[in-house]
């Protein structure tokens, strides 16, 4: 092995050999060959544990509580990735737009819009309503699209107007429409789908205008409520709310239940199969069962649900008010024919009412005929009067009017009642919320028994909700023990049952059908998105699609790597022994002959 040596006098300890040849020169280029290789994956580690981590879910809910404080602020209209949708709920006594709006595609398939309402600059919910119902342009259809006109005016002066043409319109209408012939509901449709086009560039269309049925209606308000709890969120699996699931992934949702003043609705999702009911009772369930698919593909089933959805017309509080008035009219005047008695003929000696609070007294008139009546507050005997109004059947598995109601898992299952539900619980007893049988019962038998002079008076000392009037003091008694007969003996709850709560608000707002009909009409709109989406990144994220993303492989790699790293680095480290032991007799020599030049003098 050739050497250069530079030997130096002062001082004489310095020296430098330089190698001219190394034995180490393969092993070096290759050990910083691998280095810089671990290096490069290193960093392509990093890089994919940042996007990896980034893409798992946060805690839903601080997710949920910002997206709330985020419904609650003013919608950003110069932000061009919104997107925005109307719908137009034409009910029996008005007409009502909502404008809701979504940001684009989160990019995962799985996942439902982001869909609000939107609000104006002062943080208002964007919605107008008009009065009479649609149904009065009967006689009229001529003059449907002059009726609408407001609202659209409205939707499009909040709405961007280079939005316009993408932002989809629906016309749904309800109950009024219902009740009218089928040829003025298609010549009110026809005039809105001719007329609306020529005014509006709303994307809109024939299929977008039309008549919904109660079932449609109650599937949209079951959607809405779920959609707003976070319960269509199936990929969280680490949340509280986990044992709430289905199954893996999926999180287990809630009925409703929705008493107006003519019809009360119930709905819940069902297991997925019927095949355990008798024949007559299956045919029975298919009909009173809907089955749909959220989700924007229909290869996903993440997202499909059977519900089974009913409506009760006659059974809504004031409703039922009226059956029971026409029940007590008729049997008391058939009472008074057979015994010859005068009960209810004149104020001196008046029908006692249970229903009513004590000492109110009222009158009850049908056609010429004229009931008397004063309150004796029984809410027991109540409760008792009203078993009838039920129209029960001796099947185990009917429930209100002898309809067929699909089995409810009670130990494991959530409602929420809305409407009658919740007024009868908040607007005078003040404990509406979560709903307890027996505190309810109580604290309905002590109200009733109370004298009206000692409830008007309690009401003008503003003890009882803002929401509160008389006609709620007056029907109070009545329609707190419907509401307990219909869910307890009508529908079959049991008196202890600890998972229902009565709500009017939702995370502060107000939750209308009108959200999960927008939500099922746009479910296939995230399809537009994830193509765009997946046409811009084919080219760029080839090498992460085949590669970072398989995590398995990745870490494998960056083990076999390290492996040989250090295999490698223990060979070289025993080569290197073996050559200074080899070489130690030439190194000495070296020195031998390198000493004695060192104390040469140099000199004249």
């Amino acid at each position: 092995m050739a050497r250069i040596s530079f030997s130096y006098l002062c001082p004489a300890s310095w020296y430098f050999t330089v190698p001219t040849v190394s034995p180490f020169l393969r092993q070096r280029v290759a050990f910083l060959g691998l280095f810089f290789i671990s290096c490069l994956l290193l960093l392509l580690l990093i890089i994919d544990f940042r996007h990896w981590s980034a893409s798992l879910p946060r805690d839903r809910q601080y997710e949920r509580y910002l997206a709330r404080v985020g419904e609650l602020e003013a919608t950003d209209t110069e932000d061009p990735n919104l997107n925005y949708g109307l719908v137009v709920d034409c009910g029996s006594s008005g007409s009502r737009i909502f404008v809701y709006f979504w940001p684009r595609h989160n990019g995962n398939p799985h996942d439902l819009l982001d869909i609000k309402q939107m609000r104006d600059r002062n943080s208002q919910p964007v919605v107008k309503k008009i009065k009479p119902g649609i149904s009065a342009m009967a006689d009229t259809p001529e003059h449907a699209s002059d009726y609408l006109r407001p609202l659209l005016s409205f939707a499009a002066a909040h709405v961007p107007v280079k939005k316009h043409k993408e932002t989809p319109l629906y016309i749904l209408c309800t109950a009024g429409m219902r009740l009218l012939p089928e040829r003025k509901q298609l010549a009110i449709l026809a005039d809105l789908v001719k007329d609306l086009p020529l005014e509006f560039d709303f994307l809109f269309s024939q299929s977008q205008a039309e008549v919904i049925s109660g079932k449609q209606e109650g599937v949209y308000a079951w959607i809405g409520i779920n959609f707003v709890l976070g319960r269509f969120d199936h990929e969280d699996e680490s949340d509280a709310e986990a044992t709430q699931e289905l199954a893996a992934g999926r999180r287990r949702t809630v009925g409703i239940l929705d008493m107006g003043g003519a019809s009360l609705q119930i709905a819940y999702e069902v297991p997925t199969s019927t095949s355990a009911l008798p024949a007559n009772q299956e045919e029975a369930a298919k009909i009173l069962l809907a089955e749909f698919n959220l989700g924007c593909d229909v290869q996903h089933t993440e997202h499909v649900y059977r519900v089974y959805v009913t409506t009760f017309l006659g059974f809504g509080g004031n409703f039922a008010r009226q059956r029971y008035e026409d029940l007590v009219l008729n049997e008391t005047l058939n009472k008074n024919r057979l015994l010859g008695q005068k009960t209810g003929l004149s104020p001196d000696n008046p029908f006692l009412d249970p229903c009513l609070p004590v000492g109110l007294t009222d009158v009850v008139e049908r056609n010429s005929q004229v009931l008397h009546v004063r309150g004796r507050g029984d809410w027991v005997s109540c409760g008792a009067m009203l078993s009838p109004l039920l129209a029960r059947s001796n099947t185990s598995q009917a429930s209100l009017n002898g309809i067929y109601q699909s089995p409810i898992d009670f130990n494991n299952s959530e409602f929420y009642g809305f409407s009658e539900f919740f007024y009868c619980t908040e607007d005078v007893l003040r404990i509406g919320g979560r709903y307890h049988g027996p505190t309810f019962a109580k604290a309905a038998q002590d109200y009733c028994g109370m004298a009206w002079s000692v409830l008007t008076q309690r009401f003008k000392n503003g003890l009882f909700s803002s929401h509160a009037d008389e006609h709620r003091l007056k029907y109070q008694c009545f329609k707190s023990a419907w509401m307990y007969q219909v869910l307890h003996e009508g529908f079959h709850f049991p008196y202890d049952y600890p998972n229902l709560r009565t709500a009017q608000l939702v995370y502060d707002r107000e939750v209308q059908w009108t959200l999960g009909a927008i939500l099922y009409k746009t479910r296939f709109l995230p399809l537009r998105d994830l193509r765009q989406e997946g046409v811009r990144q084919a080219h760029g994220s080839w090498f992460r699609l085949s590669f970072v993303y398989n995590h398995y492989l990745f870490f494998a790699c960056i083990l076999v790597v390290l492996l040989a790293i250090i295999l490698y680095l223990l060979r070289l480290r025993r080569i290197h022994h073996r050559q200074t032991r080899t070489s130690a007799p030439l190194d000495l020599l070296w020195l031998e002959e390198v000493v004695p030049m060192m104390g040469v003098q140099v000199g004249p």
